[in-house]
């Protein structure tokens, strides 16, 4: 008790407030495969195709989406998503995650419960370099889709989290160690 009261006088006398700690969503270590889905534009129409693997090697286990992405007939995504179980502890700030790629941008699409309809969703890009990188994204840096949509998504009413290859032709390419919450 003493320690705690201690590092929240000291984080006050300093400026500064405490922060919340990093939360690990998915390692991708015990069966992923139960709580990450594929999905592609095919669902409605559209021509995009890919796959979602999960690998693991002796540097570690990860996710890996691959496909083309394809703006014919109305198109243009694919995507894995974790349908969220508990909820987000109000004091994150942000997705982190773990991730390398084909040099190509990305997207994670958060839904809320205010996300009713399919195309309803907040969206932040980043880019997806040959190494690996973690990458922090903001909820106040994700956009929203449509105007009915509060402008930042709540932490407590987050219910998925989705990768998104998005929006125009390309070979996807993305693999993801680690995704979480700061």
């Amino acid at each position: 008790m003493r320690n705690i009261i201690f590092t929240l006088l000291l984080a006050l006398t300093a400026g500064g407030t405490a922060q919340a700690e990093d939360a690990m969503l998915d390692d991708f270590v015990a069966k992923p495969e139960t709580r990450w889905q594929f999905f592609s534009d095919r669902v409605m129409g559209g021509v995009s195709d890919g796959k979602l693997e999960f690998i693991t090697q002796s540097d570690g286990s990860y996710a890996q989406m691959t496909g083309q992405v394809s703006l014919e007939n109305n198109g243009g995504f694919i995507q894995f998503r974790h349908d969220l179980k508990a909820s987000v502890q109000p004091d994150q700030t942000g997705i982190k995650i773990k991730v390398r790629g084909n040099n190509q941008t990305y997207y994670v699409h958060l839904r809320t419960a205010g996300t009713i309809l399919p195309w309803h969703y907040y969206q932040a890009a980043f880019d997806a370099s040959d190494a690996w990188q973690e990458i922090r994204l903001p909820f106040d840096g994700f956009e929203k889709s449509n105007k009915i949509l509060r402008k930042t998504p709540k932490p407590t009413s987050l219910k998925s989290i989705g990768i998104v290859a998005f929006g125009r032709a390309h070979i996807a390419d993305i693999q993801i160690a680690e995704i979480g919450f700061y």
